[in-house]
């Protein structure tokens, strides 16, 4: 496995399955630290890593970026979601920062994921976030990909925001604003610093992939900036409507949508590592690296998997475990096997479930137990669903049937495994 995998599987060991967040900690180009959680896949090493910005003033703890950030692990993504300098748990004062400090900011979290993990190459952001990861998408050769959510066609826009309050920071030099419910103290500094970028410039150079959502109904940022950023970006470009969303994202099930989709969508764009490097002439391989614990990468047939050991006996639970390979194997022969002769027999079966578990068991059969009190013998309990209008005579074929399918005479026969070293 990569030096990437022994670098993060650590990080599941020291966690339940269901505990997939880690808090980490990087510092901006003035040294000050800034504080972000890494979303990892439950069930694998990342693929890739993404960034995520969040919206003007809000959090990496906010709603629409955690939700939007689990749906991407879910597919696959290590996501970095960070509070900008001055916000959330960041160091710094937020009124010595403007939108240049934002992209300087994704830069340095770029510079940390390529240090530490992986080079990211995919950037989100959303409302004014998503402007600045246009603008840092220039910065970063890594990016592959970049998706906006809501975000403004130029970052000026926000000062509209500020209604008859930015007249009170352009005239004094600084006041205190209310937005959202919060008190921020802007400088304007601010002000000059949006009205000195172009984002219509920025996008006409990305060169990555670029995702656009908004919607019809936002009412903050209207969906012309949407048609804006689409049309002076260059190919490849994509456009997806949010439709009934509001600007902020609140809703859950809207959040994932967009994060599913943005997996999918970038799986066109940012190619996924496949180890090829395990070929056998066999028809199975198995190989494990000496910092990969228990997870075993395996080629089998021209498909490739993992099998791997819970995490309370020390392994990552990235992948089933032998015996549940070994019982999966019956469960599948089972259920072919049955299926087949039905077929054969003209009996419609809509379909079959084969539920097997494996244990070792005492028995009354066992030889070794007449001497042995603690022997035991491997078992595997087989549950057969059927879908279908049978009579009892056909189900009870179908019972003897299952005990013919060819893994089950192999479990039951004379067996020998000739090994070697190559």
């Amino acid at each position: 496995m990569s030096d990437l995998s022994s670098h993060i599987a650590p990080l599941y060991q020291q966690k339940t399955k269901k505990m997939r967040s880690s808090k980490i900690n990087f510092t901006n180009k003035h040294g000050e630290m800034l504080s972000g959680r890494l979303d990892l896949p439950a069930n694998q090493v990342p693929h890739n890593f993404a960034i995520f910005a969040h919206c003007f003033t809000c959090t990496k703890d906010f709603s629409a970026v955690r939700n939007v950030s689990k749906a991407l692990a879910s597919e696959g993504f290590g996501v970095l979601r960070f509070d900008f300098t001055g916000l959330g748990d960041s160091d710094g004062d937020f009124a010595d920062t403007n939108f240049s400090s934002n992209v300087s900011d994704l830069v340095c979290a770029a510079n940390f994921l390529a240090k530490e993990y992986k080079a990211p190459s995919l950037l989100v952001g959303h409302s004014l976030g998503g402007a600045a990861a246009i603008f840092a998408t220039a910065e970063l050769d890594s990016i592959l990909a970049v998706a906006t959510i809501g975000a403004p066609s130029n970052p000026v826009h926000v000062k509209k925001q500020f209604g008859s309050q930015a007249e009170a920071v352009t005239k004094q030099g600084e006041a205190v604003v209310k937005l959202a419910g919060r008190d921020f103290t802007f400088k304007k500094q601010f002000f000059d610093d949006l009205e000195s970028v172009s984002l219509p410039e920025a996008a006409k150079n990305v060169e990555a992939a670029l995702l656009i959502f908004h919607s019809p109904q936002d009412a903050t940022v209207s969906i012309k900036n949407a048609e804006e950023i689409y049309h002076v970006a260059r190919h490849p470009k994509s456009f997806v409507t949010l439709d009934g969303s509001e600007h902020l994202l609140i809703d859950k099930q809207n959040a994932a949508y967009v994060g599913k989709v943005i997996a999918g969508w970038a799986g066109r764009y940012i190619p996924k590592e496949v180890d090829d490097t395990i070929k056998t002439t066999h028809q199975v391989v198995a190989s494990l690296d000496n910092e990969d614990g228990f997870t075993t990468q395996m080629k089998m047939g021209n498909h490739y998997s993992k099998a791997d050991e819970p995490i309370r006996i020390g392994g990552n639970d990235f992948g089933p475990t032998p015996y549940e390979l070994l019982a999966g194997s019956l469960s599948a022969c089972t259920a072919m096997t049955i299926q087949m002769y039905a077929k054969r027999k003209d009996w419609l079966i809509e379909n079959v479930e084969v539920h097997t578990s494996y244990s070792k068991s005492h028995a009354v059969d066992c030889e070794a137990c007449e001497n042995d009190d603690t022997a035991k013998i491997d078992t595997f309990t087989r549950e057969i669903k059927l879908t279908a209008n049978l009579d009892e005579k056909q189900k009870e074929r179908l019972l003897q049937i299952a005990d013919k399918c060819p893994v089950h005479k192999t479990l039951h026969s004379e067996t020998q495994v000739l090994t070697s070293l190559v």
